[in-house]
């Protein structure tokens, strides 16, 4: 008959169990001993750590004849029936020592284990929270409770001790990711009662608390472990801990809401009827709360949303985020989730290299950046639910609101969501709306008339607003004749046809096209070609392929007839009921061909500025030429890089479009335009940290490039994807991509390529850890740069091999490399690349012992890093300036660096702030830069 099965425990007191049998160990040494093989967990113990354990450093003579008689014990009492100086199964002789046989059927700590590991492998928020919470409900207590107070200090336990901690502070994250906070709040009060002092456990606990409303104690919390750590360590609390608390996080603010409509009018009773309803939800503690606005297109949802949005902006004083979702835009190019929540992570002081890849990981950052803030967010025509739901935040303090012409069932059933639908405007409501516009005066002069117009426009505001435009523009005309002229009007709009749109918007649209000249409706018409959620002036002119200057005044007609925005100075964008119009009409009135000129301007315009920003801000990349851009295409002047960086950051979103527009064209010259958009977008991707985006625009390059069949697209394609993956830490991808292209260049004979991925190469064996195999690449890539005569690429190229040098320990070889890069650099003007390798020098020379002479270095690369705006090689180089400080003796100026670096650090929300506070703690004891 088989033995009940024997199951061991050592989260909390040691037990032994043989089915519902406890048993008992047989005193305080033996149950050390096998506490200390459990903790090991199914590895072998050696006899001299078992000894260390029991005796400590004074063990008597008889020591290995005691350990082999618990050993003996130890079997007998798990194997009653087991012969005398059999092994049995479950203890057994293992490299010198003994070992326990155990696995996570048996063993407390292997299934912990197992939890925790299949936990940190997933993105999915409430899932890795589900299994933690069921590893941390196997934690009884101290571990191996109840053996001597000595035993339990030694490292076996300590360590295990750590790994609990580690899965509370876990546990902590994901509750927060899922937006969940109360879940994980016994396991951090149990974990920071067990270790008072430790400021990793405290500050989750206080950001736990902070996001689930509990403000007060919070704060209270974070007095306690300050006081304790004053008086009992002499400390001041780190940098984690600090930033937990709320009104010492320092964050960024966004401000995203479009402006707000000075002429608001007609939804008197709805606005009334949210402020109220929200005003009293978000009252309640603890609750999410969610506002749905609904309705057919053109009953003026955004105009609601935005205004209600302005008028209580006020109570989230940590910001307003705002996104157009484009969920019906006829283009068909919607706003994806994960790139809004990338930009969401941005705009709320988020560093790029903080976010991970995957939409759920994302996520999950942003809802636990969110938790304990109050902040609005505006969610501009969304799709459907599903559109929406992981851009909801997950905790209590927020209030979205969200658009849409979809009823958003699901939101209401999954997240309690509350609704508005936005019928058309009565009859009072319409003429309440035609006052605001066009004066009382006129309408009661005219009552008839402008009752028929607003039958004809069907109460829609969107109408209204295009035909008031029209009236206002010529006040000298009568309500009746622009009522008869609006009657006699035909339009269509059938892509937008519902079944409650009891008007043709499309006559309204057409009727008040009829009042702007033939340039101006033509551009209107063209318009409807471009991909981006909006545009510039330039863009235009290259769509119409006009000059900016005569392009400028048909804006201005279109937009004072209401049928383009200027939503924000100098980008215009469209209704999406407009759009249709247009896209209807340019099919109507323009050939493929017409079009596809069009286009070819309009992307040319983005590819040859993107070009000139590429060469400005990488001066030593290899950018592909593009080909001549045709008349009319106006691509935009940048004097320098930081107009570069602001005219890639405002067309960000358009980009992307249009290198997706470009790759799906069927057009090989516009397949050709895509290509080179996106390797020229790499600088601005790298210097911003977009490489989520980045991931995505390169994926397309080289899909494209293969549909292409060019080798030296597919070689380019090669490397651009390798290189973001590099920055995403996918270097498995990176590396045999990298070799793949460098073959390619190879056969093509480009040296410049070769070039140029020898660098990448060698920037992947630094991170692999072979700096060898780094300075080799870049030795390679700069014979080749001297070979072809490229000035810019071998001054960047000269620093890297001077920067492998110092690492290496090769002091002198760097500052050789170092200095001859620095004379090219300064001739050719590019201040970053100063920067850097000041930077680099100074290093070499710290590593020399030529402190006076590392500081002046520092020096130089902190002014022009300044200059920049750089902050966080600004921050990485004040740490080796407080090094080399304290390296010459002086502590004083040393943490003074290191505070200012620290302090950028917070702002920047970034993982070095650890390492800086460790320094200022005293708890990081090195004075190289590392």
């Amino acid at each position: 008959m088989p033995q009940e099965p024997v199951r061991f425990t050592v989260l909390g007191a040691v037990r032994v169990r043989r089915g519902e049998t406890e048993l008992e160990p047989g005193g305080p040494q033996e149950r050390t001993f096998l506490a200390l093989l459990l903790v090991r967990a199914g590895q072998p113990v050696a006899v001299s750590e078992i000894v260390d354990v029991l005796w400590g450093t004074d063990p008597p003579r008889s020591a290995l004849n005691v350990v082999r008689r618990h050993v003996g014990s130890l079997r007998r009492l798990l194997e009653p029936v087991l012969a005398a100086r059999a092994e049995g199964r479950w203890l057994v002789r293992d490299a010198g020592g003994y070992r326990l046989v155990t696995d996570g059927d048996t063993s407390d700590l292997l299934r912990f284990r197992a939890l925790r590991d299949t936990a940190r492998r997933t993105a999915d928020a409430p899932r890795a929270l589900e299994l933690l919470t069921e590893a941390l409900a196997l934690w009884h207590g101290p571990v191996a409770a109840g053996i001597p107070e000595p035993a339990r200090a030694h490292a076996a336990f300590t360590a295990v001790e750590r790994e609990l901690l580690a899965a509370a502070r876990e546990a902590a994250d994901a509750a927060l990711g899922a937006g969940v906070p109360e879940t994980a709040l016994p396991h951090l009060r149990r974990a920071a009662a067990d270790q008072p002092l430790d400021e990793p456990v405290h500050a989750a606990l206080v950001r736990l608390l902070t996001a689930a409303g509990h403000r007060a104690e919070a704060l209270a919390a974070y007095d306690a472990v300050r006081a304790r750590l004053a008086e009992e360590l002499g400390i001041d609390p780190g940098a984690e801990l600090r930033d937990a608390v709320p009104r010492e996080r320092p964050v960024r603010v966004p401000s995203q809401l479009p402006s707000d409509l000075p002429v608001f009018t007609g939804r008197r009773a709805e606005l009334d009827e949210v402020l109220e309803l929200f005003g009293a939800e978000m009252a309640q503690p603890g609750t999410v709360v969610i506002g749905a606005v609904g309705g057919m297109a053109g009953v003026g949802k955004t105009t609601l949303a935005v205004h209600w949005a302005h008028r209580i902006a006020d109570r989230f004083p940590d910001g307003q985020l705002y996104v157009n979702l484009r969920g019906f835009d006829p283009s068909g190019t919607t706003t994806e989730p994960g790139e809004v929540v990338r930009g969401f992570l941005d705009a709320l002081g988020v560093p790029a290299d903080r976010v991970p890849h995957g939409l759920d990981a994302q996520t999950a950052l942003y809802r636990s950046t969110l938790a304990g803030r109050r902040v609005l967010v505006v969610l501009d025509n969304a799709r459907d639910a599903e559109h929406v739901r992981p851009l909801l935040p997950g905790s209590a303090g927020c209030l979205t609101i969200v658009t849409s012409r979809d009823e958003l069932s699901g939101l209401v059933a999954a997240h309690g969501a509350h609704t508005l639908t936005l019928r058309p405007f009565d009859e009072d409501q319409t003429r309440a709306f035609l006052v605001r516009r066009l004066g009382a005066e006129r309408i009661a002069a005219e009552p008839r008339a402008a009752a028929e117009i607003g039958d004809l426009c069907a109460g829609l505001p969107l109408a209204l607003a295009c035909v008031a435009a029209r009236a206002a523009a010529h006040p000298h005309f009568p309500l009746a004749a622009v009522a008869a002229e609006l009657r006699e009007t035909h339009g269509s709009l059938d892509a937008f046809a519902r079944s409650d749109a009891s008007v043709d918007v499309g006559t309204v649209f057409s009727w008040s096209l009829r009042a702007v000249s033939a340039d101006a409706a033509r551009l209107f018409r063209l318009l409807a070609l471009h991909p981006g959620p909006d545009l510039t002036l330039p863009a235009a002119a290259a769509l119409a392929g006009l000059p900016v200057r005569r392009t400028r005044p048909l804006l201005a007609e279109l937009t004072a007839r209401h049928l383009v925005t200027e939503h924000s100075p100098a980008r215009y964008a469209f209704h999406d009921l407009l759009r249709a119009h247009a896209g209807e009409l340019v099919h109507e009135h323009h050939t493929g061909p017409e079009r596809q000129s069009a286009l070819r301007r309009l992307h040319h315009h983005y590819l040859h500025t993107a070009h000139t920003a590429d060469r400005l801000l990488a001066p030593g990349a290899d950018p592909l030429h593009p080909p001549p851009a045709p008349e009319g295409a106006h691509p935009e002047p940048l004097a320098d890089g930081d107009r570069a960086l602001a005219w890639l950051t405002a067309e960000h979103a358009v980009l992307l479009a249009v290198v997706a527009v470009a790759a799906a064209s069927g057009e090989p010259e516009q397949e050709r335009i895509s290509c080179q958009l996106a390797w020229s977008l790499e600088p601005f991707f790298d210097r911003r940290g977009h490489w989520h985006d980045g991931l995505t625009v390169q994926r397309t390059a080289l899909d494209t490039a293969r549909r292409l069949a060019d080798s030296a697209l597919i070689a380019r394609g090669l490397r651009g994807l390798a290189r973001v993956e590099g920055r995403l830490g996918l270097h498995t991808r990176a590396v045999p991509r990298l070799e793949q292209a460098l073959r390619l260049f190879t056969e093509l004979g480009d040296d410049t390529g070769r070039a140029n991925t020898h660098r990448s190469l060698g920037w992947e064996s630094e991170q692999l850890g072979d700096l060898p195999g780094a300075l080799r690449h870049n030795q390679l890539a700069l014979a080749h740069f001297r070979t072809l005569g490229d000035r810019a690429a071998q001054a960047s190229v000269l620093n890297s091999v001077g920067w492998y040098h110092a690492l290496l320990g090769e002091y002198r070889h760097a500052l050789k490399h170092c200095f001859e890069a620095l004379t090219m650099l300064q001739e050719l003007g590019d201040r970053y690349g100063q920067a850097v390798t000041w930077d680099s020098i100074a290093y070499a020379h710290h590593q020399l012992g030529r402190h006076s002479h590392a500081l002046l270095g520092y020096r130089n690369a902190l002014t022009l890093l300044r200059d920049l705006g750089v902050p966080y090689l600004e921050a990485d180089t004040l740490v080796r300036v407080g090094d080399s400080h304290r390296a010459m003796g002086d502590d004083t100026a040393a943490r003074a660096a290191w505070a200012e670096a620290l302090d950028l650090l917070i702002t920047l929300d970034h993982p070095d702030a650890e390492r800086v506070a460790a320094r200022l703690t005293g708890a990081e004891d090195r004075t190289d830069a590392g």
